[in-house]
This record gives C-alpha cells, structure tokens and sequence, in this order.
C-alpha cells in the first residue's frame, strides 16, 4: 500500500479531528492556528486560539485592531514578531485583496510571515489545494522513513526533505493527508520515546530497519550561549501608577511593555534622575533570574525604586512620553513574559 494510503488508513483511525481549527475550517482560521503551532504545542495553543477567535472572528476584524491589542492576546505566547507579522498580514489582505483571504499560492507566500511550508499547509487544509508541506514534525518523519542525515536546517538536506514531501502528497484527500503527516510526527514518531510499534509506515522506515530512530533527524550543533544581565526598574509613584516601557516595534520583547532597564554597572539614582527626571529615596534588587532567548540568556535582577514625594507628582514629565508611560492597570497592557514574572512575584 502506497506511503499516502498507509497514513490517511491510520489518521482517519487514530489522527486528531476535534482542533478547534478543525471546525468552522476556513483559510483565516487556518492560517492563524499555523502560525501560533509554529514553535508551540498543540495544548498550549488551544485557550489562545480560541480567545484570539473570539475577539477577531475575521481578517477584517483583525486588520482594524491595534497591535497593542494584537499583541496583548498573544502574551504569553512568546516569538512575537509571529503576531506582527499576522497584524500587518491582514491589514495587507484587506488592501490588496479586499479582505479574503488569497487562494493564490504566490500571493500567500508574499504575506509577512509565511514561508513555503506554511503557505501550502494553509491552502491544502482550508482549500484542499495539492501542496507539500515540512514543518518541524513532516521533516522528522521523513528523515527516519529514508534514513536522511545531516541537519533539516541545512540547505542540501532541506531540499532531499522536500522531494520526498512532493512525491507523497496525494492527488486527493490532500487536508487529511496534511494533518495526518503532521499527526503522525506529532503523536507517534516523536523526537523522544516514539512509538514506532504504532506507526503505520514503520515497515519500511530506514530509521527502525537499522536501529537508527534515536540517531535521526540529525540535531543542531548547540551553540553555548552567551550570558547577559539587566536591571529592571519597578518605580511606583503615590498614584499607584508604575513606570513602563514601550519596546520599539522591532528586536527583543519588540512592540510589548516592558518595566525601564538599566545595565548592571548604571548608577540607579543618576540614570534614573537623568533619563527620567525622577529623585530615587531607596532601592532593593530582589531575586535574579534568567530568561532564555534563542541566541542568549538574560540574567535579570528586578529592582524595586522608591522615589521622592517630589517626584510623585511627575505624572507627565516624561522624556519620550510616547516610550514611557505611567499606568496603573498593567493588566491592559501586553507585557513581555519576565514582567509578568516579576508581578506575579511581587
């Protein structure tokens, strides 16, 4: 039985077919839920898509938004520049193609944050279109099943990945093939502890036929991660209102609020009297912890303030008003993951 025929016989048996995404199925909803798996579980996702759908059901909806808004109901959820690009994607369809959702594959991969895979998974599952599609989870299948070595990410290996991508995507059935080669990587032939006893196309996999499942897909070199370390300034004036920072819309915490930094070796009363015209009474660094990214480690100290009476009074004699902001209810605003942190300690 054909590679293709093997698997749609086990999805249609074993896959998932109640993904909030799975219902209602149209290019819009299946367009955002790619998005958010990418780099995130499917459990994790679920509550955000859900609460995401609810607030903008549609394009439109979402291209009039903020990017605040945007932004703040996709905290915690991490890789932002995923939910700028899905913003700045939809106000793009509503200029160029009156708000529907593109059937073309060339006008998909033009949009913000699209690449190949995920332009072809959009149009098979929502329109049944014939496109191959290799995230993370169809690139470990496939390597194991032909025995490919060397890392997915690299070029040459990538490109092996996708001749075998093209040449089992089916004539027909292509969304229950989609979501089952992405069923398959996700719940049997798993990166740790899979299950190959349950795999419908083990019988041929070149991975379990030479003892070599642990082995394959080929991992990155890891890289040692450089160590940095910032202050983060919890200054609160008599208002109850604290001191926060819009991240420029690009670059680490891009677009989301944040608490003033400072570098380890900043004098905290002249830097913060300088940058901000306030006078510090008292200061207490609390706990540090680290915060990984996927190119460093961030030590963060959070630093209570106290300032002066006089200083309380300064509500709005900011330098940059429009970066640094006194609000009293954070919980409107779309903080990066450590601030959240940081509050819920305090």
């Amino acid at each position: 039985m054909p590679f293709s025929q093997r698997l749609l016989t086990w999805y249609h048996q074993h896959g998932r077919h109640d993904l909030p995404w799975q219902k209602d199925v149209s290019p819009y909803r299946t367009w955002l839920s790619e998005i958010m798996l990418q780099q995130t579980q499917v459990a994790t996702v679920i509550p955000y898509f859900e609460k995401f759908t609810r607030s903008f059901p549609d394009i439109k909806s979402l291209a009039r938004s903020s990017q605040d808004d945007v932004l703040l109901h996709w905290a915690g959820l991490g890789y932002y520049s995923r939910a700028r690009n899905l913003h700045k994607a939809a106000q793009i369809i509503v200029q160029q193609h009156g708000g529907q959702f593109p059937e073309r594959y060339d006008d998909v991969l033009a949009l913000p944050g699209i690449g190949p895979s995920t332009a072809g998974a959009i149009l098979a599952q929502s329109l049944g279109q014939r496109h191959a599609i290799l995230d993370g989870n169809v690139k470990r299948v496939l390597a194991r099943h032909h025995a490919i070595e060397g890392w997915p990410g690299k070029s040459a290996v990538g490109k092996q990945l996708w001749k075998w991508a093209e040449k089992y995507t089916p004539a027909d059935d292509i969304a229950d093939y989609t979501q089952a080669i992405m069923d398959l990587g996700a719940t049997v032939c798993k990166r740790s502890s899979p299950k190959c006893v349950h795999c419908p196309v083990s019988s041929d996999c070149q991975a379990r036929l030479t003892d070599r499942v642990a082995e394959l897909p080929t991992r990155k070199v890891k890289k040692v991660l450089p160590v940095k370390a910032k202050r983060l300034l919890i200054i609160r004036n008599e208002q109850g209102a604290y001191l926060m920072e819009k991240r420029p819309p690009s670059g680490i915490w891009g677009g989301l609020w944040s608490l003033p930094e400072l570098t380890m070796d900043q004098f905290i009363e002249e830097t913060v009297e300088q940058n901000w015209q306030l006078k510090v009474k008292n200061h207490n660094d609390l706990a540090v912890f680290r915060h990984t990214f996927s190119h460093f480690h961030l030590d963060i100290t959070p630093c209570e303030v106290e300032i002066t009476a006089e200083s309380n009074g300064k509500i709005l004699t900011i330098a940059d008003e429009n970066r640094y902001q006194w609000h009293k209810d954070i919980t409107t605003l779309a903080l990066a993951a450590p601030v959240t942190s940081i509050f819920q300690i305090k």
